[in-house]
């Protein structure tokens, strides 16, 4: 599966811990530092490529995750959600030279479709997905989606999933990319920040 997605091109290959784990549960800095460090010694040897940023399960970060997010590297975290666009992270009045692609619960498969259950219509779930798309292109800036393959994979929701990506494409000078992709022309560009 790994070599399919990497060969596309289109795809980005990202941490998401080792197992799955909680860091603020987990609350052991030398502990969450050897897991991701293990995590990108595994996807390293497996891709070929080493990763360059991370999303935190739940999005939750312990008081340890931005200095091992540091030490790691790693180009960016997505786990915050201060903002609505791209921004770098700042810690104890420092910039950590880390940039933040936030999410928004909103934004995201499990609320709506995950193990509470499903809500009535996946139509109704895509609308609030266009709805914030319509408002982010509005204002000419970043949306950051989050699907879950074992969430938004069933067969009614993969149908609103391709009219809401036909409906995006339809939208002129929309730009879909990886967060790689979108980390690095922040970086690059300061000024759309």
């Amino acid at each position: 599966m790994i070599p399919a997605i990497q060969k596309s091109g289109k795809n980005e290959i990202a941490l998401h811990g080792w197992i799955h784990e909680s860091l603020p549960n987990l609350n052991d800095a030398g502990e969450e530092e050897r897991l991701m460090n293990q995590a990108i010694e595994y996807l390293t040897k497996v891709t070929g490529k080493r990763p360059v940023g991370t999303r935190a399960r739940a999005w939750a970060l312990s008081p340890y995750s931005l200095g091992i997010i540091q030490k790691a590297g790693l180009l960016y975290d997505s786990s915050m959600m201060a903002r609505d666009e791209p921004y770098n992270i700042m810690s104890n009045g420092k910039d950590t030279g880390l940039l933040e692609l936030p999410v928004s619960w909103i934004e995201d498969d499990a609320p709506y479709f995950g193990s509470a259950g499903s809500l009535p219509s996946p139509e109704l779930i895509f609308k609030v997905y266009r709805d914030e798309f319509d408002m982010a292109y509005r204002e000419g800036t970043f949306l950051m989606l989050t699907f879950h393959p074992h969430i938004s994979g069933r067969r009614s929701r993969v149908a609103e999933m391709e009219k809401f990506f036909d409906y995006m494409k339809s939208k002129q000078g929309v730009w879909f990319a990886t967060a790689q992709q979108v980390a690095e022309y922040v970086k690059k560009n300061p000024s759309v920040q």
